[in-house]
C-alpha cells in the first residue's frame, strides 16, 4: 500500500533516536533520497513481498505479525516513535533472499520516514563500514552455526535411530538364522523317517492315504487358530492322553507342537481312521516332521517379512528415494517413524494410535516431518522416563477446521509453566549436559511453520502433555520449494 507523500525535515528525522548522532550533511542525504509518507489504517507491507524499502514510524501505531498456517499472528504492537521495520537486511545484498519477514500495518493514521531499500543498503555500508563487517559476521556466523548444530541434531537422532534399527533386525534376523538350523535337522530326520517308512510294511494305498494327510496336515497348520494359554493347556492335556492310549509314550513331547499347529483329537482320530492302529505311531511321527517344518517355515517367513519391513521403514523414515516434496499420508510417516524409534521407546511405554484414516494426503517435506515426528517422540519417551519409564504415549491425527491436526500426548510430568514460552528457542533444553542440544524443538518449529505454513503449539498439565502440529491440507498458491537461505 502507498502513503500520501509530505514533506522531509532533517530536524524531525534528526531527532529519531535512530539518527540522532548523524550530521547536518547527512541527515540532508537521507531527507533527499528518502521521503515522508503518512498512512491511513490498513496494512502497508506484506509478509514475503519484495524488501523494498526501510520504515522509521515518526508518529502513529505500528502492529507487526507473522504469517503462521493461513493465520496472521501478531507478534508486536507499539506507539513508540523511532520503531523501525522493513528491508532491515539490505546491506547483505543477493547473499540472501530481500524479503519481508513479516507484515506490518497500522491502525491510525501514521507517519514513516521511508528510505528506498538500496539507499539503506549504501549509506549503512558507507558510514558504518566497521558495523556492517560485524552485523555480516554475526548474520552468517549465526546461521552456520545453527545449521551446523542442526547438521549435529540430525545426525544425534540418525545414530539413535540406527542403533534401534540394528537392534530391531538382529532379533527377526537371528530367529531366521536358528529357525533355518532347526529346519535342516527336522528334513534330516524326515528323509530318514521316510526311509523307514519305505522299508516298513506300507501297501500303496496306506502311503496315499498318509501322503493326504500330510498335505491336509499341512493347510491345517496355515490355518492354526491363536489359542489362549488355558485352552492351548487344555489341549495339550487332552492330546497327551489320546498319543499315549494309543502306545506312544513320548506323547507329552509331540502335544505341544501339534497344538501350536492347530491340530487336536478329532484330528488325530482322522489320522488312526486312515492309516490304521498298525502303522499309527509312524505315521504320527512322519506327521510331526511335517508339522514342524512348517512351523519352523512360517517362523522364516514371519523373520524375513518383519526385516523387510523395518527396510521399508527405514526407506519411507529416510525418503532417500522420492522426491524432496510430494503429496503424502502422514499416517504412513507416522508409522515409519514409530517403528523406527521403537527400540527407544522399549515396552514399558504404550503406544496408543487414533487415526483418523479419513483423512487426505498433504503436500509436504516428508523427510523433514520425519524428523519433527522424531523429536516430538523422544520428548515425549524422555518425559515418561523421568518418571518412573512406565507411561503412555498417544498419537493421534484428526481434522481441525481446514487444517490437519497430528498430536502427540504423553504421560510425563508436563512442562513447567515458567519455561513453556521457552521451549521453541535455539538451544534452550531442559536435558542434562550432553544430552541435548536444545534445537531439537527450534527445528521442529522452522519444519513446520517456515516450510510448511503450519503451526506447533503445546498444551500441558502434569500427567498430559500435548504437542499438536496443524498443517495445511492443501498447497498454499504461492508454495515453492525454499530458498537454500530458507532450507537452512
Amino acid at each position: 500500500m502507498s502513503g500520501r507523500p509530505m514533506p522531509c525535515s532533517p530536524r524531525e528525522i534528526g531527532s529519531l533516536f535512530l539518527f540522532e548522532k548523524l550530521s547536518a550533511e547527512q541527515l540532508g542525504r537521507l531527507c533527499g533520497e528518502g521521503r515522508v509518507e503518512s498512512f491511513e489504517p490498513g496494512r502497508v507491507y506484506a509478509e514475503g513481498d519484495p524488501a523494498t524499502c526501510f520504515y522509521v514510524m515518526l508518529e502513529g501505531t505500528v502492529v507487526l505479525s507473522r504469517r503462521v498456517g493461513g493465520d496472521d499472528v501478531e507478534v508486536g504492537r507499539t506507539s513508540q516513535r523511532g520503531v523501525y521495520a522493513g528491508a532491515m537486511q539490505a546491506y547483505l545484498g543477493d547473499r540472501v533472499r530481500q524479503v519481508y519477514n513479516n507484515s506490518l500495518r497500522v491502525t491510525e493514521p501514521t507517519r514513516f520516514f521511508v528510505l528506498p531499500a538500496d539507499t539503506f543498503a549504501s549509506v549503512v555500508r558507507e558510514w558504518f563500514p566497521m558495523a556492517v563487517h560485524l552485523l555480516e559476521g554475526l548474520f552468517f556466523g549465526a546461521k552456520s552455526t545453527q545449521a551446523a548444530i542442526g547438521q549435529r541434531e540430525r545426525l544425534l537422532a540418525l545414530g539413535s535411530l540406527s542403533a534401534g534399527l540394528t537392534h530391531e533386525l538382529n532379533n527377526p534376523a537371528a530367529a531366521a538364522v536358528r529357525a533355518t538350523a532347526t529346519l535342516r535337522e527336522r528334513v534330516a530326520k524326515m528323509r530318514h523317517k521316510l526311509a523307514v517308512i519305505a522299508e516298513g510294511p506300507f501297501s500303496r494305498d496306506a502311503l496315499a492315504r498318509l501322503i493326504d494327510i500330510q498335505e491336509r496336515t499341512a493347510e491345517r497348520v496355515a490355518k492354526a487358530p491363536a489359542l489362549s494359554p488355558l485352552e492351548a493347556a487344555d489341549r495339550e492335556d487332552a492330546l497327551t492322553e489320546w498319543l499315549e492310549d494309543h502306545g506312544m509314550d513320548n506323547g507329552w513331547q509331540l502335544a505341544p507342537t501339534f497344538v501350536q499347529a492347530g491340530l487336536d483329537v478329532d484330528w488325530l482320530e482322522q489320522v488312526a481312521a486312515a492309516v490304521g492302529e498298525e502303522i499309527l505311531p509312524g505315521a504320527v511321527g512322519w506327521l510331526n516332521y511335517t508339522v514342524e517344518t512348517e512351523l519352523l517355515m512360517d517362523e522364516i517367513q514371519d523373520s524375513t517379512t518383519r526385516v523387510s519391513r523395518l527396510v521399508d521403514a527405514a526407506r519411507q523414515y529416510s525418503q532417500l528415494d522420492r522426491a524432496p516434496y510430494q503429496v503424502a499420508d502422514v499416517h504412513e510417516l507416522l508409522d515409519s517413524t514409530l517403528l523406527m524409534l521403537s527400540g527407544k521407546i522399549g515396552p514399558r511405554i504404550e503406544v496408543v494410535r487414533e487415526y483418523d484414516r479419513t483423512l487426505p494426503k498433504i503436500p509436504c517435506y516428508p523427510a523433514e516431518l520425519n524428523q519433527v515426528w522424531t523429536n516430538l517422540i523422544d520428548n515425549a519417551v524422555s518425559a515418561v522416563a523421568g518418571v518412573g519409564g512406565e507411561g503412555t504415549l498417544t498419537v493421534r491425527t484428526a481434522r481441525h477446521d481446514d487444517r490437519l491436526l497430528v498430536e502427540f500426548e504423553d504421560s510425563g510430568p508436563g512442562v513447567p509453566p515458567e519455561i513453556r514460552d521457552r521451549i521453541f528457542d535455539p538451544f534452550f533444553t531442559t536435558k542434562p549436559v550432553g544430552q541435548g542440544t536444545g534445537l531439537g524443538l527450534d527445528i521442529s518449529w522452522r519444519i513446520v511453520v517456515t516450510k510448511h505454513h503450519g503451526s506447533l503449539r503445546v498444551e500441558s498439565v502434569p500427567g498430559d502433555t500435548r504437542f499438536q502440529v496443524l498443517l495445511p491440507l492443501t498447497a498454499a498458491p504461492d508454495d515453492t520449494p525454499p530458498t537454500p537461505e530458507e532450507a537452512a
